[in-house]
Formats: structure tokens, sequence, C-alpha cells
């Protein structure tokens, strides 16, 4: 995996090591991995002699080691890594500044019915919206990492079905997808008028997960105020 630590020869926890000599080491490896690192991968470190037991208590005492200062330690879909906290982002931003990522209504309606309803298929979402999906529409949720074909409809057509992703997860610092708010929640966070579409191929960058300050989909600020494109039903719709 990416930017993770591993000794060449793993650490025997025999002898003198201890609980604060495994945490330094879990410490060391989860603040130089660009990606979450799951139990199976940080067992490694230790040549498999941690039960996930004892890794997940000792990984709740290093959350806690953390707690009061600027970076946290949080347990997603992924794995466990480390982040800054959401009221650290703006000075951040004075050193890398960022715009955020913007969408319209029908993208985050679209990528709502998948994550509430999943799995979806075209037809689906067309149905519950009221209007045509745009097919870019999806393809910028697909290229994003969000959602992705997870199957098709045992139906004419055999159209795809449609669910998110563990990506969609980590990039909204969620662990499963019971962990979604509420759709009312969700409602309440999109701007009344429509916006401007993300809606190419090229979906905008993720966060980096150093400095990940939460869900990036749910914060109405990044829904642009510009006038709404309008959707065109496709050619062939499932």
């Amino acid at each position: 995996m990416s930017g993770q630590l591993v000794p060449s020869s793993p650490i025997s926890l025999t002898g003198a090591s201890n609980p604060w000599e495994i945490k330094r080491i879990l410490e060391a490896a989860l603040l130089t991995s660009q990606e979450p690192l799951p139990l199976s991968e940080l067992k490694k470190l230790f040549n498999g002699e941690l039960s996930a037991e004892v890794l997940r208590r000792l990984l709740e005492e290093l959350r806690q080691d953390w707690d009061g200062k600027g970076i946290e330690l949080v347990s997603i879909a992924g794995g466990w890594r480390f982040h800054a906290r959401p009221e650290m982002q703006e000075f951040l931003d004075r050193l890398n500044p960022q715009k955020p990522p913007r969408y319209s209504r029908a993208v985050l309606e679209t990528l709502s019915i998948i994550a509430y309803r999943q799995p979806v298929t075209r037809g689906d979402i067309e149905e519950i919206r009221g209007v045509a999906v745009s097919g870019s529409v999806l393809k910028a949720l697909e290229s994003r990492g969000w959602i992705t074909t997870v199957g098709h409809r045992d139906v004419p057509g055999r159209p795809a079905l449609y669910a998110t992703t563990l990506n969609f997860l980590n990039d909204l610092n969620l662990r499963s997808i019971e962990e979604l708010p509420s759709l009312e929640e969700l409602g309440s966070l999109i701007e009344p008028e429509g916006a401007m579409e993300v809606t190419s191929g090229q979906a905008p960058a993720a966060p980096a997960n150093s400095t990940g300050s939460g869900p990036p989909l749910l914060q109405a600020s990044q829904v642009s105020e510009v006038p709404q494109v309008s959707e065109q039903p496709d050619a062939q719709s499932s």
C-alpha cells in the first residue's frame, strides 16, 4: 500500500516490547501512510503476533493520546488514519488554498438516491427524481470513485445496478453506509437554487487524507450559485 511504513524485519513482541512501543510503531505507520490502514495491514507490522482485539484496544488508546491536538486518529471504512480536525482546515488552506468541488442539485440528488437506495438502476433514479438522468452525471460520479456498477438487474435490457464505493465512505469519513446522515439533514444542506453541474468525465480531485475536514459532499458551501445546466435525456436510458 502506497506510503505505508512496514519494518524490513517485523518486531517481535517478546521481551522488551510493551504497549507504549507498540503504539509508537502504530503511530509512525499511520502518520506516514497516505491511505487508511485496516487491521489486517497493521498486523503485518508485528508479524501477525498481535490479535485484532489487542490492536483495536491500543488504537483506541492512541486515539485518546491525540485528544485536544490539531490532528485526530479516526476509524473509517478503509481502516485507521490520521487527519486534521475540521477546525484546522481554514488555517491549512492558507498554506495550500484549494477551491472545494462544486456540485449541482442534479449531482447531489443522484448520488443521494444511490447512497440511500442502493443498488439502483438509472431507471430507478429517474423514477425517483422525476427527470431523465444525464449520462455525464453518472460518469462524473464514477470518475470521482464514489459509485460503481455492482451488477445488472435480471429484467429485459439488464440495466446496470449502481452502488457507492469504499472510496465514497473514506472521503466522507464514515465507517459504513449506516452512518450517513438522515435524508432530512442532507436536504437542509443543499442550496435552494440550482448550481453549475459537475458533469465532465474529469471529476475534481479528492481532498488529501491528511487534511480532510469532513464530508465533502455534505457542505452547502460547495454548491455554487450560477444557473444550472439543464439535463437532456440521453438516447438510451435504463
